[in-house]
């Protein structure tokens, strides 16, 4: 397809926007960027943002082409702003070929099988833990707890920290790290940037003085896993590779499943019908027994519900992809060394895969209607291809953990006359934070 283009192709449509900086401001300011541009020029368009021309291709025809059927033309390395490479280093996540398959390779045994299984207890009791604080507290800002919660899920059960060590402390230096994954990269004293680099120095050096630990104790989790892991070569991470894959798994582990179950809990709260129908098949198996890791695969309406959440409510917008060969789509040319911006939010929100996109409905995920399987690459909020999100079952185990728990125990209450507007960086969650009120004990 790209050895022999067309004698006359074009460019896609849009606009570079001004000299050096292009449109960079608008795409960070404005949540509906995207939107506006696709309806004026279409699925696919040129723009340029965080210092590269960059095209923005929408829809599930477009996904399967970046993520599966011309997977070779892209690059993750290549893709992601300056920011990811300097603040979550040389991880798996800006990885690419031989070396991410190896690197995948080793990871997968701390996020599957046996070792997910063992995380249940533990993930039940932190879990527990945070509904009766906040039961206590009666008021609170679910975002913040949130964040704070799964945090030290990750920290606990990936790293082996133990409870409540320094859990505040190292949860906000994420939160600032986070936040400088699309600011400008301006280290200068004070600026977003700068905190954010002083954050990521200060974790890795808590990383480093864990892994030191391990090494002399070993132990089952995942870290111990990664130090004690082997390639069939008999070859092993070093010391600053397991730093920036560790740092990697604290930031996938918590930052996007926040955004998920902060989501989760708005839409439980603004659609009564979902929350009723939600609470009616928690109260059902919690008559059978306590929640165990049975019963997690009997819950057909709450994995509706979260697929729901994850259509209408994608932690991320996109995903990023640098060309590394040169490609045709839809018939306009795309030249080596741009990027790529995959647009999932406007895949979950496309009509001709969606009734009514807007409205928030779990039963278009049920047995009868599955309208995600209509056309490949249609839900797409965990990736897709080989390269989907490594953490997905962690992610959904501790959802539902999470979710059963809330819905079997408690009743809340939205705070009046909060912004619950929603504001994607550096991951999707209402403006005001989700201020709840009377969280209670049934």
């Amino acid at each position: 397809m790209t050895k022999k283009l067309p004698p006359n192709y074009l460019l896609p449509p849009g606009s570079f926007g001004l000299p050096i900086i292009g449109e960079t401001l608008n795409f960070i300011s404005d949540p509906n960027f995207g939107d506006k541009k696709q309806a004026q020029y279409g699925s696919i368009f040129k723009t340029n943002i965080l210092g590269k021309p960059t095209v923005m291709m929408c829809g599930a025809q477009a996904n399967r082409f970046i993520l599966q059927t011309h997977f070779d033309h892209f690059s993750w390395e290549k893709g992601w702003p300056k920011t990811f490479h300097e603040l979550l280093g040389r991880s798996l996540f800006l990885q690419d070929g031989d070396e991410h398959k190896r690197n995948r390779k080793l990871l997968m045994p701390s996020f599957h099988g046996s070792a997910l299984n063992n995380y249940f207890d533990t993930m039940l009791n932190i879990i527990q833990s945070y509904l009766e604080k906040w039961e206590k507290q009666k008021n609170f800002t679910w975002f913040t707890e949130l964040k704070q919660m799964t945090f030290e899920i990750a920290s606990v059960l990936l790293l082996g920290s133990e409870r409540g060590e320094n859990i505040t402390y190292l949860s906000k230096l994420f939160s600032q790290l986070s936040s400088g994954l699309f600011s400008f990269p301006i280290n200068i004293l004070g600026t977003k940037y700068h905190k954010a680099l002083k954050s990521r120095d200060l974790l890795l050096s808590h990383l480093e003085k864990e892994i030191l630990k391990r090494q002399e104790k070993p132990k089952n989790d995942a870290l111990g896993l990664l130090i004690q892991t082997k390639d069939e070569e008999g070859n092993g991470l070093s010391i600053e590779e397991i730093k920036l894959q560790a740092l990697l798994m604290l930031f996938a582990g918590h930052e996007t499943t926040t955004s998920m179950l902060t989501s989760l809990c708005l839409a439980l709260s603004q659609n009564i019908d979902v929350l009723s129908k939600a609470k009616e098949e928690q109260n059902k198996l919690n008559q059978e027994d306590n929640l165990n890791l049975n019963q997690l695969k009997q819950m057909p309406y709450l994995d509706q519900v979260l697929k729901e959440v994850e259509r209408l409510y994608p932690p991320v917008g996109g995903g990023f992809r640098g060309v590394v060969k040169p490609f045709v789509f839809n018939g306009y040319y795309v030249p080596e060394g741009w990027q790529v911006l995959y647009r999932i939010e406007s895949t979950h929100k496309d009509k001709n895969i969606y009734s009514d996109p807007l409205f928030f409905d779990p039963e278009r995920f049920n047995k009868e209607r599955e309208e995600h399987k209509k056309i490949d690459f249609s839900l797409v909020g965990f990736g897709g291809g080989s390269r989907f999100c490594l953490g997905y079952a962690f992610a959904q185990m501790e959802m539902k953990i999470f979710a059963s728990l809330l819905l079997r125990n408690y009743t809340w209450q939205l705070a009046k006359n909060q912004n619950l507007s929603l504001d994607n960086i550096p991951s999707l969650h209402p403006k005001s934070g989700l201020k709840i009120v009377n969280l209670s004990r049934i």
